[in-house]
């Protein structure tokens, strides 16, 4: 069976204020045309469909367009759970009718997770679709209090799961949850401070894959048979050297699994590019394009009238700018804990150059610093000079 496994779409997401639908709508229009070409059973899509709970129209719209191509007119069926980010209620609406055209949601938690059974050459498969758990939901809905975690409500769920599995069938588990031993981005949404949010990998037990969403960096946990696929495109800067990819699976009579990774070609790559500001207007990095979403950390010392502005003349999509060297580097905390005795102006000014720079004056700096103060010297001292 050949499966299409990917999470974390974020549809509607704004990325510095602005809206990457159109970029969405043509990753999307990528990952159909992979799967018709791929000849694959099923798709599987593990959580975060949306980036809110109520999502912008043209998010949904993007979403229904996308699912009447490849569940309506390519009749591949898919596999959809709620992520944390999901509103499970709107999202599995009308879930039990849309099953009969081959589109499974699965918004809410069940108590007895029921399988959704896919058939190949080879028998059937099994694919258990768990939404998000929410620790308040799974104790009310298990009528259990012990479940205090998102681990023991995992485990809870899972093991319910696994009751109703069919010994002689093939097994998938889709999941959307932080797995111990994985590694996070800087956009995801934090599902809890600390480690209660975490769930240990061996609640998977049992499964022959186990397709995961919620993390954004590709990566497989112990083995191919845990993965996260990753999210559709970079959503912070931090993400910006991900090789973000959609995971074709194939998997064989026994169970056992293969897999590949297939990136997409966004319409815009997310960069962070760094240097001088006139050798940027003068000069494109190599493997940059003008119209690809930039952070770009200016590496220059001196004062710079409209940086943004512009950088924006060459590089439209410019959505952030640094200035590393005007970053304080803890020396103005010194200065402001020293005593607040009298001092010289040039001494004073010394602070605060060290303070902003993060570095003391040279020579050539204070011999420039005393060229200045010198016509102010008669003032300073109490001469009446162009007063009088």
């Amino acid at each position: 069976m050949r499966l299409l496994h990917s999470a974390d779409w974020h549809l509607g997401r704004l990325f510095h204020g602005v809206s990457l639908v159109d970029d969405q709508a043509h990753l999307l229009d990528e990952f159909a045309r992979l799967a018709a070409e791929s000849d694959v059973d099923a798709v599987l899509l593990a959580g975060d469909i949306y980036d809110r709970a109520v999502p912008p129209p043209d998010a949904v719209t993007l979403f229904d367009e996308f699912l009447a191509r490849v569940a309506g007119e390519l009749g591949i069926p898919v596999v959809v759970i709620a992520g944390n980010h999901d509103s499970a209620d709107r999202l599995g609406f009308g879930a039990r009718l849309l099953a009969e055209g081959g589109l499974h949601v699965r918004g809410r938690l069940s108590a007895a997770p029921a399988p959704i059974e896919l058939v190949d050459a080879h028998g059937a498969v099994d694919v258990f679709a768990i939404p998000f758990v929410d620790p308040p939901h799974a104790r009310a809905l298990l009528e259990d209090d012990a479940l205090r975690d998102h681990d023991a409500s995992s485990a809870a769920l899972l093991d319910r799961a696994r009751a109703e599995a069919n010994p002689k069938h093939r097994s998938i588990c889709v999941a959307h949850a932080f797995v111990a031993g994985s590694s996070e981005s800087d956009s995801e949404r934090p599902l809890i401070v600390g480690g209660g949010g975490m769930v240990d990998a061996s609640r998977f037990a049992d499964f022959n894959y186990v397709a995961l969403g919620h993390l954004h960096r590709p990566q497989q946990i112990g083995g191919e048979r845990i993965r996260y696929s990753g999210s559709l495109m970079p959503y912070s800067f931090g993400e910006a050297k991900h090789d973000k990819s959609v995971s074709l699976i194939e998997l064989d009579a026994k169970g056992d699994v293969s897999i590949e990774e297939v990136r997409l070609s966004p319409r815009r790559a997310v960069r962070v590019i760094e240097g001088e500001l006139d050798g940027l207007l003068a000069t494109t990095p190599e493997g940059v394009s003008n119209d690809d979403y930039l952070l770009v950390r200016l590496l220059d010392r001196g004062a710079l009238y409209h940086p943004m502005a512009k950088l924006r003349e060459r590089y439209p999509n410019v959505l952030q700018v640094e200035r590393p060297a005007l970053e304080l580097t803890g020396s103005g905390a010194a200065i402001a804990a020293e005593s607040v005795a009298p001092r010289a102006p040039e001494a004073l000014f010394e602070d605060f150059f060290s303070a902003v720079m993060g570095e003391e004056m040279d020579a050539e700096q204070r011999e420039a610093l005393r060229r200045f103060e010198e016509p102010l010297a008669p003032m300073a001292e109490g001469d009446g000079g162009a007063a009088s």
